[in-house]
């Protein structure tokens, strides 16, 4: 097996991911509109109200589907997302090594993306982290032990 990379670098991986699938995000939602405040003069008096309304949960349930589908169709690809591949690392199966195959690519992302609704945002996140930290002999997050894969340093 390939050496296991740093937290250091995986998270780094996640942030450029994340950014990668957000820009586009950002430009498609502008484009509809954006973020709509309130009309009053308060501009944050009127946040609370539109953050549950069917304009936020439907660009919620977007960004989901391009988070996952991002990740499933690149890890599925040749086990790396962009972030992985500029940092050197790839997923693999944790029996051989393979190129995760597409329903084990969306398990892991959909265990990695769907919770992050469910529970709060930044608390999911912080649990994906000591899942990682503490888990051995491989680094496992949680959704790398649904799906059964674990992140290499990749040959060059």
């Amino acid at each position: 097996m390939p050496p296991l990379p740093t937290f250091a670098r995986r998270l780094l991986a996640r942030v450029i991911d994340a950014v990668v699938v957000f820009i586009p995000l950002v430009i498609i939602s502008l484009i509809f509109g954006g973020f709509r405040m309130s009309d009053s003069n308060d501009e944050w008096n009127g946040f609370p109200d539109q953050v549950n309304t069917g304009w936020q949960w439907g660009w919620t349930l977007i960004s989901l589907v391009a988070y996952v589908g991002y990740d499933t169709v690149m890890i599925s690809k040749n086990g790396q997302t962009l972030g992985k591949r500029w940092l050197g690392l790839r997923v693999g199966m944790l029996n051989n090594g393979a190129v995760p195959p597409t329903n084990a690519s969306l398990v892991r992302a959909a265990v990695l993306w769907v919770p992050a609704l469910l529970v709060c945002y930044c608390v999911w996140w912080l649990v994906i982290a000591v899942t990682i930290l503490v888990s051995r002999p491989y680094k496992q997050g949680w959704h790398d032990k649904a799906a059964r894969t674990v992140v290499v340093t990749a040959r060059r």
